[in-house]
């Protein structure tokens, strides 16, 4: 499991979530993390979110900090809950300068009472899992009640640095526990 930054403002559509994007953009081969910082417009036919899309709904914000994950597994369920696995270490990172902060996660939304946080979707390609998840860092704009990473005087860069350092640990740490183990019967 491969992390990496892109240093460079990238508008996030809904196009990058797809198979090999890390690969691709940044040559980086097999399961992956990758983040950025930049504009959100997701419009209404790009959304993966069936419910979203029937509604009408669309994605919008000035600036946010954008993870996008790979598994090259097939397993949709694995992939949900690595997406909610993300959203709790990105509330973990956030409470590491501010413990005092009532986030709380609920499914794989992250909340601060009544204001969103992010955004974040799980799906399936026919060779990988992918998740986008992006967090608000300025939610000026945003069409629900939000608040962003500037709210918490906190750094997009130092965020990704450390989620994506966790996520990688916890991966590896699964995977060892999963070889670890004997067989019973």
């Amino acid at each position: 499991m491969e992390c990496f930054f892109h240093d460079k403002i990238l508008k996030y559509d809904g196009s990058q979530l797809v198979s090999h994007f890390a690969y691709k953009n940044f040559g980086i081969l097999g399961d992956s993390i990758v983040a950025f910082i930049g504009p959100c417009d997701v419009k209404t036919p790009a959304l993966v979110d069936l419910e979203d899309a029937r509604d009408g709904k669309f994605i919008t914000s000035q600036n946010m900090l954008h993870f996008i994950v790979e598994h090259f597994t097939p397993d949709l369920n694995w992939a949900i809950a690595c997406q909610r696995l993300l959203s709790s270490l990105i509330i973990d990172d956030i409470r590491a300068d501010q413990p005092e902060l009532n986030l709380i996660r609920r499914g794989n939304d992250i909340y601060d009472d009544d204001f969103k946080l992010n955004v974040s979707i799980a799906t399936a390609s026919p060779i990988s899992c992918l998740i986008h998840t992006g967090v608000n860092i300025n939610a000026n704009g945003a069409p629900v009640l939000a608040k962003g990473l500037e709210d918490y005087k906190l750094s997009p860069q130092a965020i990704a640095r450390g989620v994506m350092n966790r996520y990688v640990d916890e991966i590896r740490g699964m995977q060892k526990a999963r070889t670890k183990v004997r067989g019973v019967s």
